[in-house]
């Protein structure tokens, strides 16, 4: 019965998190502007946790810290920007940082053959290369005090892939295996990696996908014009549109474990596409799992 219930709490995007105080741990977050970033601000201050909320626009750092946040500038793709904010958070800490939350990502859409190699680029350094400079600055804190917690909010598409989404797959894919082989290369360190592996979420990430869709994206010559103005659609439409979404607190109850838990998992997936997907592409063969990823994308389409 205990299995059955976990089974039923991870399709609801939920891990029972026992109601005893957690010791306090500090923890640097990306992407605190909106949705999953900015649940798990305030939901782990809330538990006691001694956040650093991090934005990139300087407006929405004056809104979280009016929020009561304690929150600092950081552009991922600005390597002054991260580096002045890692030295801002050691020295409010007297050199100390128990987790980093990597969060801040956008997803660039556009069919693979319409992608410009400076936009791919773009996409990597927000999502992959800004991680992986946050990362090995604070890895060297984390190696001293003997201890620490790395991680990685990932996606279904880091599993699996869909047509259209070919920039943001692969900068999660890259997340994937560079988060596999930080965390054996990181054993027996006291350091642990976690990779965070959500389906659709509500949050503004729809929104800002279609700003880079219309930036990036050459769809008046491209073969794919009726698929992008299907996608337009839906990226304008407001509310959730894929079925089983699920609120940003079923990624905070995921994160909770893998920041206070003594034996956190090395994935966490959140939302019924994820186990679904995950599970499919260890059961079917390739070609029958490109048959379920093509009707699912032609069932999106139509919505």
């Amino acid at each position: 019965m205990n299995g059955l219930r976990r089974i039923i709490w991870g399709l609801c995007g939920k891990i029972p998190v026992k109601n005893t105080t957690p010791k306090p741990r500090s923890i640097l977050i990306t992407g605190c502007s909106s949705g999953i970033g900015h649940c798990v601000a305030h939901g782990l201050k809330a538990r006691g946790h001694r956040v650093f909320a991090t934005a990139r626009k300087t407006e929405d750092v004056a809104r979280l810290d009016a929020e009561g946040l304690e929150t600092l500038h950081l552009d991922l793709d600005d390597s002054a920007s991260i580096q002045q904010a890692v030295k801002e958070i050691l020295m409010r800490t007297d050199g100390t940082l128990y987790a980093l939350f990597n969060n801040g990502a956008y997803g660039q859409p556009g069919a693979v053959e319409d992608l410009r190699r400076e936009v791919l680029r773009q996409q990597l350094e927000t999502n992959l290369l800004g991680w992986l400079e946050l990362t090995n600055l604070v890895l060297p804190v984390m190696r001293r005090q003997g201890e620490g917690r790395i991680i990685q909010n990932s996606s279904v598409l880091g599993l699996i892939g869909l047509p259209f989404r070919g920039a943001y797959t692969c900068s999660k894919f890259a997340i994937e295996g560079l988060s596999d082989t930080l965390r054996l290369e990181l054993h027996g360190t006291g350091i642990d990696v976690s990779l965070i592996e959500p389906g659709p979420i509500i949050s503004r990430f729809r929104a800002n996908g279609y700003a880079a869709l219309l930036a990036n994206i050459d769809r008046d010559h491209s073969p794919f014009q009726a698929q992008y103005q299907a996608a337009e659609k839906r990226l304008k439409k407001q509310g959730p549109v894929a079925p089983f979404t699920l609120p940003p607190e079923a990624v905070l109850r995921k994160v909770i474990h893998a920041l206070e838990h003594p034996r956190p998992k090395a994935r966490y997936y959140v939302t019924f596409p994820t186990y679904l997907f995950a599970t499919l592409r260890r059961l079917l063969p390739t070609r029958a799992l490109d048959r379920v990823l093509l009707a699912a994308s032609r069932s999106e389409h139509r919505r």
